[in-house]
């Protein structure tokens, strides 16, 4: 894998809500020209969805899957001055400052598990992904994947390491698998899980880690009353997902048993 070069780009442009997410994210147009679904830092989960979102994108990536490009976007105090609409608004208000976005798929599909095709190793490998990242939201409610000129593109990984939400025991979740694989959206069409496994363990190893963590804006680990300060949170994400990486046979297997 090569060595990981985050763009940081401006919003020139608010454009539309995307209404169809808790977290309203929007689609923008930066400052190169080009439109992003941006992930506000001011909604829900605050920067600790856009961790998530950024860590398991680019793990994503280094699995050699699709993934839209994840850029830093810089979001200034104009834009909720001049948006109408109050929730909206106070999003726009609290998010001022470094927020993620995801470049925008045009014309793009949700995957539907009943039409949509993909192929069973790619399938194994988006399973295997998200119990290494413990991804509660790919369900057949919410697939967080999208269909792209005939490709599954991988897309919201915000609601992953959901440790992360108690540092107190972020610990406790090191030794543990990940039972809900078994709601897994493509489950069913991952029949590929060992040859997957053997492809996570090829690709993916403790500098890509250290690489992808390392990443993390520091001012997203600059959370009011945590318990760990910043170089602590990225040790205790790299720690975690090394602990999973070891355990990957048995993710297998639990995914097998699963399916």
């Amino acid at each position: 894998m090569n060595k990981i070069d985050i763009r940081t780009v401006n919003v020139v442009q608010y454009l539309q809500p995307l209404r169809e997410g808790g977290s309203l994210p929007a689609i923008v147009k930066a400052d190169n020209g080009f439109l992003y679904v941006l992930k506000f830092r001011g909604a829900g989960q605050g920067t600790k969805a856009l961790i998530s979102e950024f860590i398991g994108g680019e793990l994503a990536r280094a699995l050699n899957l699709k993934v839209p490009e994840l850029v830093f976007m810089n979001l200034d105090d104009s834009f909720a001055k001049t948006e109408p609409d109050e929730e909206i608004q106070d999003l726009l208000k609290f998010s001022v400052g470094l927020n993620l976005g995801l470049h925008f798929l045009s014309s793009a599909i949700t995957y539907d598990p009943l039409v949509s095709k993909v192929d069973a190793f790619t399938a194994s490998k988006v399973v295997l992904l998200d119990s290494l990242i413990s991804n509660i939201d790919r369900t057949t409610k919410n697939t967080n994947l999208l269909h792209w000129n005939n490709e599954l593109w991988v897309i919201d990984n915000g609601a992953s390491f959901y440790f992360h939400h108690n540092w107190s025991t972020w610990e406790n979740h090191l030794t543990r698998t990940f039972p809900l694989i078994k709601d897994h959206v493509l489950l069913e069409k991952a029949t590929k899980l060992k040859e997957a496994a053997l492809e996570i363990k090829k690709e993916i190893n403790e500098s890509i880690i250290n690489e992808i963590v390392s990443k993390i804006p520091e001012d997203w680990l600059e959370n009011e009353g945590e318990v760990l300060k910043p170089n602590e949170m990225r040790n205790a994400y790299i720690t975690f997902l090394n602990a999973k990486l070891k355990m990957l046979d048995s993710l297998v297997k639990e995914a097998e048993d699963a399916r």
